[in-house]
């Protein structure tokens, strides 16, 4: 995990975040285990509370499951449910303002369609498994 913090969020939420973009990213996959909340704890400097709330949200929400005496893992299923909340956030936060804009200055589907080609994805910059910088996050 490669956090700086936000003022503007509280840090349990920013972690919590970063875990969602790590499932997506497919850094963290379906039944691997999170970092621990003692070893977060340490690294970041961050009340092991603070953690513990975060992954709590996690659990909450389906994507993370507990499990007794060995920590917390990614649930399967995961990622797809994150993909269906995230696209109708998107859809309904972003894209709106991203329409408008492409309306206001005229740009063609082409147009578009060339500078996503110009745009390396995330995926692009690693493999399957995962790349050596993703493993490090772990």
């Amino acid at each position: 995990m490669d956090l700086e913090w936000n003022d503007g969020q509280p840090i349990y939420r920013q972690l919590r975040d970063r875990v969602v973009e790590m499932i997506l990213d497919r850094v963290l996959k379906e039944g691997d285990p999170l970092p621990s909340v003692r070893n977060v704890a340490a690294e970041y400097r961050v009340n092991p509370l603070t953690i513990l709330k975060a992954y709590q949200q996690l659990v909450d929400e389906e994507l993370v499951e507990k499990r007794r005496g060995l920590g917390m893992f990614v649930r399967t299923g995961a990622r797809n449910l994150l993909l269906q909340g995230e696209r109708q956030k998107f859809l309904s936060d972003q894209w709106p303002r991203i329409s408008a804009t492409i309306q206001r200055l005229g740009l063609t589907p082409d147009e578009l369609l060339k500078a996503a080609a110009k745009t390396p994805t995330s995926s692009e910059n690693r493999s399957d498994n995962g790349s050596d910088a993703a493993k490090k996050e772990r």
